[in-house]
C-alpha cells in the first residue's frame, strides 16, 4: 500500500502524527526531512518511517502533504517540477493559493489545501479543506478521512482561508488563559488556582456551549446577569479596547498571511 507522506518533520508534522497514531490511522505514514535529528525523534516517537531523499520519499507516496514554511515551498516544488506521478497533494502552507501551486506540478497532481491546528495531537483538531475545481470524490474522500481522523474538518471556500487561519488557532485560547491567570495573580489568587480557574472560564465554558444546544447569546447572557459581577467584567473590558484589540490582531495576522501569496 501506498504510503501518505509528509514533505517536512516540524510542529504540524509531530502533532499530525500523534493524532493519527492516536487515531489508529491505517495507511502507511513516512515523513522526508533534510534534518536527521527530526527523522530521529519522529521515527521514536511515532514509528513512522523516515526518509531523507526527496524523490525517494515522494515515489512511494499516494497523498503528498506538504508541511514546510511558505517561504519553503518555491525551492520545494522546483526540486520536484519534473514529476509526473499521479498523486494528492495537499500543501498547509498559510496563504499560498491553489492557484499557485497549481503551476508549479504536472497535470497529473490533484492539489488541495488544508489548515490543521496543532489539537489535533489529541484528536480534538479542526481542519480547514479546500480543493480545486473537479477534484475528484474518491479522493477528496482520501483527505477527508486523513483529517477526520483527528477531529472535526470544515470544506471552506478558498477566499475565506485566510480569514479561518486566522481565527481558529488555538494560540488565542492559550494567550486568553495566560492572561486571565496573570490578571488573577495580580488580584492576590495563587497561581495554580489562577490557572485552573481561568481554564474553568474558557475551556468548560466553551466545552458546554460546543456539546449542547443553547445559543452562545444565551449563554453569554446568562452568565454575565446586568448590574453583576460578570456584566461588570466584561462592560470594563470593552472600554479599555478589548473588541478592537482583537480585530487589530485578526487584521494583522490576515495581511501577514495574504503577503505569502507573493513567495511563490
Amino acid at each position: 500500500m501506498k504510503s501518505t507522506v509528509f514533505i517536512g518533520g516540524g510542529r504540524i508534522t509531530s502533532a499530525l502524527l500523534a493524532g493519527l497514531r492516536l487515531a489508529k490511522y491505517r495507511r502507511p505514514l513516512r515523513v522526508y526531512d533534510h534534518h536527521l535529528e527530526n527523522l530521529q525523534r519522529l521515527k521514536k516517537q511515532y514509528g513512522v518511517s523516515t526518509d531523507n531523499d526527496l524523490r525517494s520519499a515522494i515515489s512511494q507516496a499516494r497523498m503528498l502533504v506538504i508541511a514546510v514554511r511558505p517561504a519553503s515551498v518555491r525551492n520545494l516544488l522546483k526540486k520536484i517540477s519534473d514529476m509526473n506521478q499521479r498523486l494528492i497533494v495537499v500543501s498547509l502552507a498559510a496563504g499560498v493559493p491553489l492557484a499557485k501551486l497549481r503551476k508549479r506540478l504536472g497535470r497529473q497532481v490533484l492539489w488541495a489545501r488544508a489548515m490543521p491546528s496543532p489539537a489535533c495531537r489529541s484528536g480534538r483538531g479542526l481542519t480547514a479543506l479546500t480543493f480545486t475545481p473537479n477534484f475528484p470524490s474518491a479522493a477528496k474522500r482520501e483527505v477527508n478521512n486523513l483529517f477526520s481522523a483527528v477531529g472535526l474538518i470544515l470544506e471552506v471556500p478558498e477566499s475565506q482561508f485566510d480569514a479561518f487561519t486566522v481565527t481558529y488557532s488555538s494560540s488565542h485560547g492559550y494567550h486568553a488563559l495566560a492572561t486571565l491567570a496573570e490578571a488573577a495573580e495580580k488580584l492576590g489568587l495563587e497561581k495554580r488556582i489562577a490557572v485552573l480557574a481561568a481554564a474553568h472560564a474558557l475551556a468548560d465554558g466553551i466545552a458546554a456551549w460546543r456539546e449542547g444546544n443553547v445559543s452562545l447569546e444565551t449563554l453569554l447572557q446568562e452568565a454575565a446577569t446586568p448590574g453583576g459581577i460578570a456584566a461588570t467584567v466584561i462592560k470594563a473590558m470593552d472600554r479599555s479596547g478589548y473588541k478592537r484589540s482583537v480585530q487589530r490582531g485578526l487584521a494583522a495576522g490576515f495581511s501577514r498571511a495574504t503577503k505569502n501569496n507573493k513567495l511563490i
